[in-house]
């Protein structure tokens, strides 16, 4: 009976969602003409598939998600916790080089811990893409449904002529690399479970929240790791440190109103995005002025990272390490030097590990052509200081005494 009101549901509407389906097809260029109609049969067909995906698969439980999800994959135990695919890199026909951000700095980072000897191509982990049914876990589907649209991605991107691609050349070039960043991140959080820590090279798309993106963030992979952690009962308390120079408006309207998650955001307070809602979320907000340099900078660090350990007591620690705080950034419009950016990393590795708090970092902004190799020296540092390791899942276990929560084998 049920499947019959559903299929009367479908027949009632077919004429008026299959236009509105039609023209949204003409918009991306994946068909040339509302002429091209469909038959009857096949239009019922297709409003039949889109009901599907609507009452059943976006309306799908949490723990379901997350169980049928990809993206906890089993990693050999050889590898180290840092994880990145050459995919990550934008090439998106030149059009990267109308935004400041370098579309290749993640390849940069990589190419320079496996010439420094850290790790090669053999023990680097690569993630799996995000789907759309992991991505539901926090996104709407209206706004998924959204990024179907150039001049959204356009705008999320601050790269207008991005309007005029077809769609489908955006999806490949742009959304697929970000959505394997975003992988990236989730699993980064259940190797830092494993480990005691975990890189993302990528990641860190902190501006963009469950409903909206911008800020040359399409997805919003902080709040998924976090998400699939919670879902899971691998933790119970998250901390947020957010140090790129800009506001983490994303991630901070996501978690407005959740006890289980702090956020710590240091920021430049005369920049974008100027989100007074967002800044409600923040138990500790630091706005910086313009133009600050390392002393007084590091101090900040040093004390709020310790201070937000010490009050919350979290289980789990997502650092966000934009390199937008680097002298010279057109848009962090800070001054703080290479080496003040090694110590900043150094400072949160450092407050982590002694606490035993299993912590990942994402990269997130920078947008100068040396971010990539400041970030790969900034990780040699925390290699050569023995703040990360390469160990197996089974001695952090044994060296920390603490059982390590994850995902039982049956769900990988």
């Amino acid at each position: 009976m049920y499947a019959g009101l559903c299929w009367c549901f479908v027949i009632c509407f077919a004429d008026c969602y299959a236009r509105k389906l039609l023209i949204n097809f003409v918009d991306d260029g994946l068909i040339s003409s509302v002429s091209m109609v469909l038959s009857p049969m096949r239009t019922r067909m297709l409003i039949a598939v889109s009901l599907y995906m609507t009452i059943f698969v976006h309306s799908m439980p949490a723990d379901e998600r997350c169980a049928k999800s990809q993206l906890y994959r089993q990693v050999e135990e050889h590898k180290w916790p840092i994880v990145y695919s050459p995919e990550y890199n934008l090439s998106v026909l030149g059009l990267e080089k109308l935004h400041p951000f370098d579309a290749g700095k993640w390849g940069k980072v990589y190419h320079k811990l496996v010439a420094e000897g850290m790790i090669s191509k053999e023990t680097v982990v690569e993630p799996v893409e995000a789907t759309t049914d992991d991505l539901l876990l926090v996104h709407t589907s209206r706004y998924l449904d959204s990024l179907t649209s150039s001049a959204t991605v356009a705008r999320i991107t601050e790269v207008p002529p991005a309007a005029m691609v077809p769609n489908s050349v955006l999806q490949t070039k742009f959304l697929r690399p970000m959505r394997l960043q975003t992988g990236g991140t989730v699993l980064a959080g259940k190797l830092a479970l494993e480990r005691g820590w975990a890189i993302n090279i990528g990641g860190g798309f902190h501006h963009c929240s469950a409903d909206d993106g911008g800020g040359f963030c399409p997805y919003a992979d902080i709040t998924l790791c976090l998400k699939f952690l919670f879902v899971k009962k691998l933790i119970h308390k998250a901390l947020i440190i957010d140090l790129d120079a800009h506001q983490g408006n994303g991630h901070e309207n996501d978690f407005l109103g959740d006890d289980k998650v702090y956020i710590l955001d240091m920021y430049n307070g005369s920049i974008y995005p100027h989100d007074e809602r967002a800044k409600k979320a923040i138990r500790r907000k630091i706005e910086l002025r313009s133009y600050m340099a390392d002393e007084e900078y590091l101090e900040k660090v040093q004390t709020h990272v310790a201070g937000a350990l010490n009050e919350f007591k979290p289980d789990f620690v997502m650092y966000n390490a934009g390199t937008d705080i680097l002298i010279n950034d057109p848009l962090g419009r800070l001054s703080i030097t290479p080496d003040g950016i090694c110590q900043r990393d150094q400072i949160v590795f450092e407050e982590c590990r002694k606490r035993n708090v299993p912590v990942v970092m994402v990269t997130s902004g920078g947008y100068q052509k040396d971010t990539g190799p400041i970030i790969a020296d900034s990780i040699l540092n925390l290699w050569r200081k023995k703040l990360i390791q390469w160990q197996p899942a089974s001695e952090h276990v044994r060296k920390n005494g603490q059982a390590i929560a994850k995902a039982s084998h049956d769900e990988l």
